[in-house]
């Protein structure tokens, strides 16, 4: 069977092909923002033409539809005297000294909220009825709206879910998309599961017609499933049930990608830098995917499983400008692919790619293979008309621009790793991403780490790790247990219908029995903490718990009674996963026509020649010291004076940064 992963990027669309034998495409076009799914169809129809394959996608629509507020017009339905629950939240001020700071606009104003007749009451016993005639009135009132979608979040639901189920089916006789919150998130605290279930309900109407709109493009014999923010993929019907489980589905494609491949280098220690053309994200592996259960996105929180990235405004197309106090500023609006960085001849603003095509450090003719031209003199004339403008020179302004860039990174990767308690130092930077290699080496250097990953194909690896995902379904109930209620044996019989539920599920997509492995998980606290920690399940469950809290927290207190208030199951189903073939047997000997001509490329402000590489044509073994750049189709990767590249056995590229490595200084006076 033929695979292929799709990414789709702000700026372009990244598909990599594998043939089931070791051999590999990769394929590169621009976004289409106006629909991403044109972009998706016609790269396959250039990669893989008409044959038989299974697609699996990894897109930004329903972060960007949310970002942006273009989802649908929707309803929030809450019990009569909750429906403001979703703008009160938790009353906690995302700016605490900003006087002037507005919150985003609402996904469901009150003239879209409704409130519900009935209750359930903590136990799960019904104290007010809710009748079928009720249920259609108000059904009637919300379509009378004109929601196209509807989220419905009534108190304890996850206890008993019949209120929420009768008001579901009468929206649906009516056409409107519903969102129950105890098919979306059955778990306790109702402003966290409103919001998840609202974004849900907010995004689905999009996400059904751009899947659509590639099922119907996909052509006979061809399957599609979706990547999901947690590294598993589910089937397209589940994403167009729940898309807020795709939010981060680009990243989370690209962090399975570098543990999958660092592993296989000897590298478990990996500080993932994706660096793309709109955004950059990051994510620290210690040797497994950081899962969490609570994210915040576009201000709101999410509790559905998310690997635990960080993402910056910080992209190839990130635009430059100086702020009203005359500092320079770059990002986090972008040029993305329409009208692109100046280079690429439509775009009138400076962007990070041009600073890097003005310092020599993209080879234009080499640019994506050749396939795309760039426009050098057009850089070069947008950078100086802006320099001008603050009287500096082009230099310092092209220097500036990327020492912004790259400050702005490093922040990103403290916040991961310094902010938690890790040393950077300890770590490989694994970078990929179609601008990842231009940066890497001179962040890595800032941070004190002395090793630099760049993989095959860079600029397609989140792509490339939608291949390398298994199917994932993960599941979560309330169960608030605590003292001598907190059983394993109380615990067993929990997870049971929950195990059950998932083989079903899986054995829908697909999935044979013996490919099933579930993995049992547990939010637990000490009494009378607010929030929780995710511990695995375990004969010994408290003592884990104890031993987690110590490690997270400096403390723990075995005296202290724990409480279990989730349970959660994640269901895997494992794929077959591509072996790309390796490169030729190792040499020391740089094959001659590896070399190209050399280059002047600026680096401190000097002008330096530096030797070009043409990665295709380097094996492993190779070896050579900076300064000096990289290309390949997908990517460019620059080794400055202070780095030496070797290339390893499966064609990893590793720079190894001697200890004056350092960020140059960047005087903009």
């Amino acid at each position: 069977m033929i695979v292929v992963g799709v990414d789709t990027g702000g700026t372009f669309t990244d598909l990599v092909l594998w043939d089931g034998a070791g051999g590999v495409t990769v394929f590169k076009l621009p976004s289409t923002p106006g629909n991403p799914a044109l972009a998706v169809l016609e790269g396959l129809r250039i990669v893989a033409g008409e044959v038989a394959a299974r697609v699996v996608h990894g897109s930004t629509v329903a972060t960007n539809a949310l970002l942006e507020r273009k989802g649908a017009r929707t309803a929030f339905i809450a019990n009569r005297g909750f429906t403001d629950l979703i703008a009160i939240g938790r009353q906690n001020r995302a700016r605490l000294y900003d006087l002037n700071y507005q919150p985003p606009p609402e996904l469901a104003p009150a003239e879209l909220r409704f409130g519900a007749p009935g209750r359930i009451d903590s136990g799960g016993r019904e104290i007010e009825a809710l009748s079928g005639q009720q249920a259609e009135l108000l059904a009637e009132t919300v379509a009378a709206s004109g929601a196209e979608s509807a989220a419905i979040c009534l108190l304890f639901s996850f206890l008993n879910p019949a209120h929420e189920q009768r008001l579901a089916e009468a929206l649906r006789r009516r056409g409107i998309e519903v969102s129950p919150s105890h098919e979306i998130l059955a778990e306790l605290r109702e402003y966290e599961r409103a919001a998840t279930t609202l974004i849900n309900a907010y995004v689905a109407p999009v996400m059904r017609r751009y899947l659509g709109d590639i099922e119907d493009g996909l052509g006979p014999g061809r399957s599609l499933r979706i990547m999901q923010s947690s590294g598993g993929a589910i089937s397209a019907a589940t994403a167009r049930r729940e898309p807020v489980r795709t939010i981060l589905s680009g990243p989370a494609g690209g962090a399975v990608g570098a543990l999958a491949i660092g592993r296989a280098a000897g590298y478990e220690r990996l500080i993932a830098f994706d660096m793309g053309g709109t955004s950059t994200d990051v994510c620290l592996l210690d040797a497994v995917l950081p899962l969490a259960v609570e994210s915040t996105v576009a201000g709101l929180p999410v509790k559905t499983p998310m690997i635990g990235i960080h993402t910056v405004g910080a992209g190839g197309g990130s635009i430059a400008r100086f702020d009203a106090g005359g500092a320079l500023a770059v990002g986090p609006h972008s040029a993305g692919a329409e009208p692109g960085p100046a280079c690429y001849g439509r775009g009138e603003d400076v962007t990070v790619t041009d600073a890097n095509v003005f310092l020599g450090r993209i080879v234009p003719e080499r640019f994506l293979g050749g396939s795309m031209p760039l426009y050098p003199e057009r850089a070069g004339a947008k950078l100086a008309a802006l320099a001008r403008s603050a009287h500096l020179t082009p230099l310092a302004l092209a220097e500036g621009v990327v020492a912004v860039t790259n400050a702005g990174m490093e922040r990103a990767i403290r916040r991961i790793s310094v902010e938690k308690g890790f040393s950077p130092a300890d770590f490989a930077l694994f970078s990929f991403g179609g601008a990842g290699g231009l940066h890497a080496a001179q962040l890595a250097g800032s941070l004190g780490m002395k090793t630099v990953i760049v993989p095959r194909f860079p600029g397609i690896l989140s792509a490339l790790g939608m291949l390398l995902a298994d199917l994932v379904k993960d599941y979560s109930r309330t169960v608030m247990l605590a003292g001598a209620a907190a059983t394993a044996e109380a615990l067993e019989g929990l997870f049971a219908p929950l195990e059950e539920r998932a083989r079903a599920e899986l054995a829908a997509e697909g999935a044979t029995p013996e490919a099933v492995r579930l993995t049992r998980l547990l939010d637990m606290r000490y009494a009378g903490q607010s929030f929780e920690l995710l511990t695995p399940f375990a004969p010994d469950f408290a003592g884990a718990f104890h031993a987690l809290h110590e490690k997270t927290y400096g403390s723990r207190d075995p005296a202290k009674p724990v409480e279990v208030v989730n349970i959660r199951l994640r269901a895997t189903a494992a794929t077959r996963k591509p072996r790309v073939a390796p490169p030729e047997a190792s040499s020391e000997t740089i094959d001659p026509a590896a070399i190209l001509e050399p280059r002047e490329t600026v680096f401190a402000g000097k002008s330096v020649k530096t030797a070009v590489y043409d990665r295709d044509r380097l094996r492993p073994g190779n070896r050579f010291a900076g300064p000096a750049v990289v290309t390949e189709y997908s990517a460019t990767t620059l080794v400055p004076p202070f780095a030496q590249a070797e290339v390893d056995a499966s064609g990893n590229l590793i720079l190894t940064l001697r200890d004056e490595a350092a960020v140059p200084s960047c005087s903009l006076g």
